[in-house]
């Protein structure tokens, strides 16, 4: 998986946990998680769902590298 589909998988899966998501406004680098509200259980979800469809484990250790769209492009597409 490269980077760019990395990130469109970020955000077809924010776009699921929160269907409102303006993505036109979400800079790449900046927090998703406060921009968009997330709460603990929204976030484990996402981890959950990038992880299972990407087809890579995502430790706790790896999610301050989920905080913005770019960081989590860069994750997944390290670890595919």
């Amino acid at each position: 998986m490269n980077h760019d589909q990395a990130l469109a998988l970020v955000r077809e899966v924010l776009t699921e946990i929160v269907p409102d998501a303006d993505f036109a406004v979400l800079a790449p680098d900046e927090n998703y998680r406060q921009a968009l509200e997330l709460d603990s259980l929204d976030f484990l979800g996402l981890v959950e769902q990038l992880s299972v469809r990407a087809g890579c484990r995502i430790d706790e250790d790896d999610y301050p590298r989920l905080a913005t769209l770019a960081a989590s492009a860069d994750l997944l597409a390290e670890r595919t």
